[in-house]
């Protein structure tokens, strides 16, 4: 392995900010995983392994240990019948994944189209767009467990998927390196019904008949109509996830609130619209001249780095968005990317 010191972490999150990290090196292979494993235990530092930075924030300390870099390559695609097995190294692209797929004439995650970040990433937090999740096609994981000090296969049920999290976010967090995935794809064409947003550009745009190549080329043309590109304009995507409210509290709000936008769950809650409730906070196409953010002028859910100085800079706007929505509409948001 080739060992960086003193690595500044700016360049490995989207959002431009953060901290040194002490060591930082990319991995390849499983091989490369089980050698910086060994290597941090013997120097008695901290170790972490991220993708491409999409769904990371780094705080101003930086990281006293070593940053790893996953680049593990890796797509084959296993027919079985009526379904076709991919198995997808971790750091790959995604949306490299995602379009060799729809190519391959296969449907499962051609709405999670344009998502930034490896493959790896997409388990962790349950990646979800247009009415598709990655735990609806995921079946298995495998990833270097640090509790048992070897490499481990779990299954999609062991993941503890929810709403946006697994288990990789919380109960263990920091516990599993992923190293690839493998996915169970339909052939043919995705069927109906589809997330109101593409069905109304379908329309728009006079599309009739469905296929994974078209559902793809709806769900490109609407991200790019409204998020900024992270290679271009610094972001992590969605900051805040969209709140999950009990039917009482749904009740109150609708009585206040007529046009409130709400997707009834299974569980008989309501999912509002984080967008939505910031943008009614007062935070539409908001330029913070305190801290150099932002909010991206077409879509409120998305904050920009303009010109922040630190992380702390972040975090104080964030917190202007938080307190002010939860004074509002007694909410509190929840960070969608990950702080560490």
């Amino acid at each position: 392995m080739n060992i960086s010191e003193h690595v500044s972490l700016a360049a490995y999150s989207t959002m431009g900010l953060g901290g040194v990290a002490d060591y930082l090196t990319e991995v390849t292979s499983r091989q490369e995983v089980s050698e910086a494993v060994a290597w941090a235990h013997d120097k008695q530092v901290p170790m972490i392994m991220i993708g491409g930075g999409s769904n990371i924030i780094w705080g101003d300390a930086g990281f006293s240990g070593l940053v790893v870099i996953n680049k593990i390559p890796g797509y084959e695609e296993i027919d079985d019948n009526d379904r076709v097995s991919l198995k997808i190294g971790a750091g790959e692209r995604w949306d490299n994944v995602v379009e060799r797929s729809v190519k391959a004439g296969l449907t499962g995650i051609e709405a999670l189209s344009l998502i930034p970040g490896t493959a790896g990433g997409t388990p962790i937090q349950n990646v979800g767009a247009y009415g598709q999740e990655i735990s609806q096609t995921l079946v298995l994981v495998e990833a270097f467990d640090r509790q048992a000090g070897d490499f481990v296969t779990l299954a999609a049920t062991d993941c503890g998927f929810d709403y946006r999290t697994s288990r990789f976010k919380t109960t263990d967090r920091g516990r599993f390196y992923i190293t690839s995935l493998t996915l169970s794809l339909s052939k043919g064409n995705p069927e109906p019904p589809f997330y109101g947003a593409v069905e109304a550009y379908s329309k728009e745009h006079g599309v009739t008949e469905y296929t994974s190549a078209t559902l793809r080329g709806a769900v490109i043309a609407i991200r790019t109509a409204k998020l900024p590109d992270p290679a271009v304009v610094h972001n992590t995507g969605s900051f805040f996830a969209n709140p999950i409210v009990e039917a009482s509290q749904f009740q109150d709000l609708s009585a206040q609130q007529n046009d409130l936008p709400n997707w009834p769950t299974k569980d008989e809650k309501f999912k509002l619209s984080a967008a939505w409730l910031i943008e009614q906070a007062g935070f539409k196409d908001y330029h913070d001249k305190e801290t150099g953010m932002a909010t991206w002028p077409r879509q409120s859910l998305v904050l920009i780095n303009e010109h922040a100085k630190s992380t702390a800079d972040l975090l104080t706007f964030k917190k202007k968005i938080v307190d002010a929505v939860q004074a509002k509409f007694d909410i509190t948001l929840q960070q969608e990317p990950e702080l560490l």
